[in-house]
């Protein structure tokens, strides 16, 4: 890896990437006015299994890895976080939230390292809480884009399983990752549609595929198609090509698009306290992600929502 900066044309791939997966977080909404949480977990992790997982042969791991990264992936990262989105917290707001799995992605790293923050990442953290301090503040509410206490805090721990998923993708060694992530669906797909019907219901599930029209299966067929098949493989394609120093702090932009979105196609607005909390939030990323070289090397996230 000898290139430093992007070339235009991968920077051009790197935006779009983001862009996807920010403009998701309005997709995920637009679904959910269908379909209940779990289910439209269910039918993202079905439709990036098949027919892939005929195509790509199965990667140089264990079941066992592939279980925990399906199970954290699948029903921990997005079936909570769906949970959260389903009317517990607005769009824009959980594309910044999720956010928060960088943190404890190098805080699980250093745990196993026995390492120690340093003083810039210290002060990232303490940015980044206080930007969750500042939405926690402004919980509760009325409207259809209130977030509340409990939707902050599922969004936290669905934040939490992906940085447990990153761990567990990084102890799979040297795999084709995308071929990683659809044979893990594998594991994703079985409890998740278990818990929709545990938790919502066979009427609610007939109900919501009945009465799902060409947008809400739009909306899924983006998720699995353009947020994970595109996404993930450009992301994984362009880290090929470049240091992760080079191509990570791109993500950044994630929220940025997520919370444009969420105020361009469903009218959330952007008050003053949640630009406050963005500038905290991002800043603390912003500052872990560029502050010189680091010791700690942190696996780059897999996947955006």
């Amino acid at each position: 890896m000898t290139a430093k900066t992007l070339s235009l044309r991968d920077a051009a791939l790197a935006l779009a990437v983001v862009a996807v997966w920010g403009v998701n977080f309005v997709v995920i909404r637009v679904a959910l006015d269908a379909l209940p949480p779990l289910l439209l977990a269910a039918l993202r992790f079905t439709f990036v299994l098949l027919p892939a997982v005929f195509f790509l042969p199965r990667p140089a791991t264990s079941w066992g890895n592939l279980a925990a990264y399906g199970v954290f992936i699948g029903v921990g990262q997005f079936g909570i976080l769906f949970i959260a989105m389903n009317g517990m917290i607005s769009p824009g707001l959980a594309s910044l939230v999720v956010q928060m799995q960088v943190f404890f992605t190098i805080g699980l790293s250093m745990h196993r390292q026995k390492e120690k923050l340093a003083v810039h990442q210290m002060l990232a953290l303490a940015m980044a809480i206080a930007g969750i301090g500042v939405i926690m503040a402004h919980t509760g509410g009325s409207g259809g884009h209130t977030t509340t206490v409990l939707g902050l805090a599922l969004a936290i721990i669905a934040s939490f399983c992906w940085a447990v998923a990153n761990q567990v993708s990084r102890e799979a060694g040297p795999v084709n990752m995308l071929s990683y992530v659809i044979w893990a669906s594998l594991f994703s797909v079985p409890p998740l549609f278990a818990l929709s019907f545990i938790r919502e219901g066979w009427p609610a599930i007939s109900s919501g595929i009945t009465h799902a029209g060409w947008g809400t299966w739009a909306a899924v067929i983006w998720q699995s198609v353009g947020n994970t098949m595109f996404g993930y493989a450009v992301w994984a394609w362009l880290l090929s090509r470049y240091p992760a120093a080079t191509v990570s702090p791109m993500s950044l932009l994630v929220p940025v698009f997520g919370m444009g979105a969420a105020s361009l196609f469903l009218g959330e607005s952007l008050e003053a306290w949640k630009i406050v909390a963005a500038l905290l939030v991002l800043g603390g990323l912003g500052l872990n992600l560029l502050w010189g070289r680091r010791k700690l090397a942190v696996t780059p996230p897999l996947e955006q929502p």
